[in-house]
């Protein structure tokens, strides 16, 4: 095989990206309508206007670009395809020498770049966006200058509870960290009695650990009770704000680098962390997913997209991500009911989709 890419893989590329960005607009541009005329029913609630919701929807467009791409991606490939079939041009570049398996390549390496961009978008934009418009309004709905992003939260580290009635994210400079109010920590011993009760007026997380201020502490002895006060007391703990942000956040939302560590915490503290591991692992098989829906649609190109409008290419891209996604969504459901690896889950659909396109081929090329 020649080196890749060469002229004609090019062109080829070119016309699919375009297909796939237009088709990508379309879907965002629906997806961000619909989502204003939601956020309509929240307009006048405390200080959130409607300013506020194009700002709070605006702030979501990179998590539902990222969402959407996978879509876009195989409708703008049969699109695309359609296009160069329609106007005999893949008859011409299969005469010039271009195989099936080079018209595959040539799909999946201009699908590529937008991929690996929705990945680095999926783990820096999107969760970033989802958080700041989560916060703007909460702040605005709330009618409140400091964001209340934490309420009646509560955790476990170890043998230690917490629970705290507000918390908000505060800044000096550079430095951001968590600050909790009206806090209690309850610490049990081995054998399961309370130990301890300790309400601080609030606790900020700093590397290392937690710092507690106006600490009043209550200790449970045998024939005892004593009670302690200090200004400020620190708690070493690997609970973190990340933690406590993916219990309050929708996992989805989370950067696998988030749901990384919130699974971690939970196993370490005998929690599920099913929910978690169901989406971590969807952020990596993300890339497969999309080639695995963009190379089944190949083979139509030497037949079925040859002939119809654009309403065919349409429907025909549209049930391939529909049927996709429902084969998925099943058996990543099935993987949490009856607790056998996500990584399988994830694994079977594309292959199933890749075993299709490579029958397909192998029939055309008959």
């Amino acid at each position: 095989m020649k080196p890749f890419p060469k002229i004609h893989d090019l062109y080829v590329g070119r016309v699919l990206l375009g297909t796939v960005l237009l088709t990508w607009t379309v879907l965002i541009g629906l997806d961000v309508v619909m989502a204003v005329v939601t956020e309509l029913g929240d307009v006048g609630t405390g200080r959130y206007g409607f300013g506020n919701a194009v700002a709070v929807v605006a702030l979501t467009i990179p998590r539902r670009a990222y969402m959407l791409f996978p879509t876009a991606a195989v409708i703008g490939a049969l699109m695309g395809l359609g296009q160069l079939a329609a106007s005999s041009e893949l008859t011409a570049l299969r005469a010039l020498g271009l195989s099936r398996r080079r018209l595959g390549l040539a799909v999946a390496g201009a699908l590529a770049v937008l991929t690996a961009l929705m990945v680095v978008n999926g783990e820096t934009l999107g969760p970033w966006g989802q958080q700041r418009a989560d916060a703007l309004k909460a702040s605005a709905k709330s009618n409140d200058m400091i964001v209340a992003r934490y309420s009646g939260l509560w955790a476990r580290e170890g043998d230690t509870f917490l629970n705290a009635q507000t918390g908000q994210e505060r800044g000096e400079g550079d430095k951001r960290y968590l600050e909790l109010q009206g806090v209690r920590l309850y610490e049990f011993a081995k054998d399961g009695r309370l130990e301890s009760i300790a309400r601080a007026g609030s606790a900020e997380h700093h590397p290392g650990g937690w710092l507690l201020h106006d600490v009043r502490r209550t200790w449970f002895e045998q024939r005892s009770v004593t009670e302690t006060e200090a200004m400020e007391e620190r708690w070493t703990s690997k609970l973190d704000e990340t933690a406590l942000a993916a219990s309050i956040a929708r996992p989805r939302y989370l950067s696998s680098s988030e749901l990384g560590r919130s699974i971690a915490y939970r196993k370490r503290n005998g929690l599920d962390a099913s929910e978690y591991e169901e989406f971590y692992w969807g952020r990596w098989f993300y890339p497969l997913n999309v080639l695995a829906l963009c190379l089944a649609a190949v083979p139509f190109a030497f037949g079925s997209l040859r002939s119809g409008g654009m309403g065919k290419r349409l429907f025909i891209g549209i049930v391939f991500a529909l049927m996709f996604w429902l084969v998925q969504t099943q058996f990543v459901k099935l993987a949490g009911v009856y607790k056998f690896d996500f990584r399988l889950a994830y694994l079977i659909p594309p292959t199933l989709m890749l075993a299709v396109s490579a029958t397909l081929f192998r029939r055309r090329s008959g």
